[in-house]
């Protein structure tokens, strides 16, 4: 009952005091920051002009003749019947409306579907529930996450400006400089969307669709996948990070060292609370919207992990499940999306956290053997 009262006192002060509380409520598209975002905004107010005029017109003509031929004033209806001139007239104008709709709506078209001269190569790749970014000519890549944290989300904290649009590691790009995207999934059909941009292009398994952009003014521009992908999809944003092209290319440059300082990390050896301070970050971004972050998980399709026989048994098995997935099931085979030190951490930490307690450890170098098998 409470809650109802609530609701039904929200809605009642939104109609008594709508200025309040539709302040950030607009009528009209924003222009954007690319050529094509500007480009589909001109078209649209275009078309939305030629609306309004074939509206006035239409309309006028009909409230004047309601007006002019009503019966009161004596006006007999007129009979007549198969007037052509009227049907090429009714025939003709739309065609020729349309043909004019069409020629800048076919130009804008061409322009957003042509790839071809872009400067830079990143590949998006969609997962149940996060974005892959791979710098294809850069040989690096990385996973962007949401950040907000799950006190905004469960009401336990006051939500932040940008709640549910933050992330770890938003795609960075310099501006002035032509960006192709090649989006694709891992799983199921996702859609990479970035209002400020002009793009939305799904994502889908198994085949790589092509967009590309180009941003001129520096900035924070966000987004969210905009194909229902399963519980979590209201929890994948997107937001890319516009910065000036020297930026660009020390970012780079620290991106292409970090990688490589990853891959060397195989070969160190690692202990115990290292591994399970890694694999406890790695899980929460990884793991736990799917098993939970206390390992409780969510019957039957996310089961648990704590007190459970894959993590207290056989330790081959929880390693074959993490590393290559359950066909035909929502566990997903996570051996090519996380480093083998990831893999190894959060192994360790299933294997240990939550009263677990195996003392069991997997290492990177155990990893990579056994991809090497």
């Amino acid at each position: 009952m409470r809650v109802q009262a609530r609701r039904a006192g929200a809605l009642l002060g939104g109609f008594m005091f709508p200025a309040v509380s539709m302040a950030d409520w607009t009528l009209n598209m924003s222009p954007g920051v690319t050529s094509s975002s500007n480009q589909i905004f001109d078209l649209h107010m275009t078309i939305l002009w030629i609306c309004v005029v074939i509206g006035i017109i239409v309309f006028g003509v009909m409230f004047w003749s309601i007006f002019a031929h009503r019966k009161s004033s004596g006006r007999k209806p007129a009979n007549f019947h198969e007037n052509t001139l009227v049907e090429i007239l009714w025939t003709v104008i739309p065609l020729v409306i349309l043909v004019v709709m069409a020629i800048p709506a076919t130009a804008t078209l061409v322009d957003m579907y042509d790839t071809s001269e872009s400067e830079i190569d990143i590949k998006v790749t969609g997962y149940q529930w996060r974005w892959k970014y791979d710098y294809i000519e850069e040989d690096f890549g990385y996973f962007s996450n949401i950040s907000t944290s799950d006190d905004e989300i469960y009401n336990r904290t006051a939500k932040s400006e940008n709640y549910l649009l933050d992330v770890d590691n938003p795609m960075v790009i310099p501006t002035n400089t032509r960006v192709r995207l090649l989006l694709t999934a891992n799983d199921v059909i996702h859609s990479w969307w970035v209002p400020a941009f002009g793009v939305k292009k799904d994502a889908i398994p198994g085949f790589i669709n092509e967009v590309w952009t180009q941003v001129d003014e520096p900035g924070i521009y966000r987004g969210q996948c905009t194909e229902l992908c399963g519980v979590k999809h209201g929890f994948m944003p997107v937001v890319v990070r516009a910065v000036p092209r020297e930026e660009y290319d020390a970012w780079v440059t620290e991106q292409t060292a970090a990688a490589q300082a990853e891959r060397e990390l195989t070969q160190k050896d690692w202990t115990m609370a290292e591994l399970m301070e890694r694999g406890e970050k790695a899980y929460a971004t990884a793991c736990a919207a799917c098993h939970q972050p206390d390992g409780s998980g969510a019957p039957p399709a996310f089961p648990a992990l704590k007190d459970s026989q894959i993590a207290l048994e056989d330790m081959d098995a929880h390693l074959d499940v993490v590393v290559n997935g359950v066909p035909g099931s929502a566990m997903q085979a996570f051996g090519n999306q996380l480093s083998e030190v990831d893999l190894a951490a959060v192994i360790t930490y299933e294997r240990n956290a939550w009263g677990n307690n195996t003392g069991e450890m997997v290492t990177p170098k155990q990893i990579l053997e056994y991809k090497n098998q």
